[in-house]
């Protein structure tokens, strides 16, 4: 067993940094110390509303400590991502290669709800009682016991705080344009919302060759950041023109007839169907935020043979996948560094917070002993 730290949400809102516990991995489990936890959206939607209490976290890299007698894939000392869709690879969708949406270990229940997905493996224990983890990872935390599923080997030269945030928002965004969309060069692509998120689908449709990429915001420093990542345009809105008027008529000017692609990316409810309003016919629009409240749409929009899907996690298969965007890193093709604007001590989770929520970072990471 070793004594660790982590962050704790009470399940009333608020989290701390305090002691844990965690035991040795079983045969088919690994132990990881986590050296950088990513931050996002997610995380805070957890603190502030899942029941607790339970470890926060799901962006998580770090060097593998300890294997159970079962595992093959890493040794202690290797470096790691951590993925928190792990596939069983048995179940129906993993055999038909839809892993990120696994029906037995993945988060998303088969019946089409998603589960707030921070089940125990009984691996940590807090207040001498065990503790649910994040996702199954609860990657805020010194040290974690995860499945052998749930982690990728990585280059060791990969600085954890790039490596981490593959392992959530880079893997959404990049993987919606490439394994999604397949957006096909020379097309056209609008981002709604130049986030976190945002920021790694315009990566993603420069790698795939898209000739114009239009940022759309309503922050003049979220679309001047954009221009860095790779958007052609930037168009800002205002936040009460919920059915994008505006930048309709500027995205027509450019392409002719109407975007080809569509990526929403702010979680606003009300900004579900603008994708819609953004392509021409027969385009693709894509609602990447995963927005989970009942709204109304207009049966018009989807005219004519116009395509609306909901992905998620870019349909990642972490073992084909993470190397692959590794790679694109360390070609030039993929900026990691670049997007992470803050780094932060885990002391200081509520001020990262309140940075990304103001939209004062393109994304923060929680490092632990740096």
């Amino acid at each position: 067993m070793i004594e660790g730290k982590a962050i704790i949400a009470d399940g009333n809102g608020n989290q701390y940094f305090d002691s844990i516990s965690v035991e040795d991995p079983q045969s088919d489990e690994v132990l990881v110390e986590i050296k950088a936890s990513g931050i996002c959206h997610t995380d805070y939607d957890s603190v502030k509303h899942w029941p607790g209490p339970f470890i926060v976290g799901h962006e998580g890299a770090g060097i593998v400590k300890a294997i159970g007698n079962r595992v093959q894939s890493v040794a202690p000392g290797d470096h790691v991502i951590l993925n928190w869709a792990i596939p069983c690879g048995k179940c129906f969708q993993c055999k038909i290669g839809q892993t990120n949406i696994c029906e037995v270990q993945s988060p998303v229940i088969h019946h089409g709800k998603f589960n707030a997905g921070h089940a125990a493996l009984n691996s940590t224990r807090y207040q001498s009682k065990g503790i649910l983890r994040s996702f199954n990872l609860g990657t805020m935390s010194t040290h974690t016991v995860v499945k052998e599923q749930a982690i990728v080997k990585i280059d060791p030269s990969i600085p954890f705080a790039s490596a981490c945030i593959v392992g959530c928002g880079v893997m959404t965004g990049v993987g919606s344009v490439l394994n999604t969309a397949q957006v096909e060069p020379k097309s056209s692509v609008v981002v709604i919302g130049a986030g976190g998120v945002g920021l790694n689908i315009i990566q993603g449709a420069k790698i795939a060759g898209a000739d114009k990429i239009i940022a759309v915001d309503i922050s003049e420093t979220r679309l001047e950041i954009s221009r860095n990542f790779g958007s052609t345009h930037q168009i800002k809105v205002q936040a009460d023109d919920k059915k994008m008027e505006s930048a309709r008529q500027i995205i027509w000017d450019l392409t002719g007839r109407g975007a080809d692609y569509a990526f929403e990316c702010t979680g606003i409810p009300e900004l579900g169907d603008a994708p819609l309003r953004l392509i021409r016919n027969a385009g693709m629009a894509l609602q990447v935020s995963g927005i989970e409240q009942e709204i109304t749409i207009d049966m018009n929009l989807f005219e004519w043979d116009k395509i609306y899907i909901n992905p998620l996690y870019g349909k990642c298969n972490p073992n084909v996948d993470f190397p692959k965007i590794i790679n694109y890193y360390k070609s030039g093709e993929l900026k990691l560094d670049e997007l992470i604007s803050k780094k932060y001590s885990p002391e200081q989770l509520a001020l990262a917070f309140d940075d990304m929520l103001n939209g004062r970072i393109a994304k923060g990471v929680i490092v632990f002993d740096e």
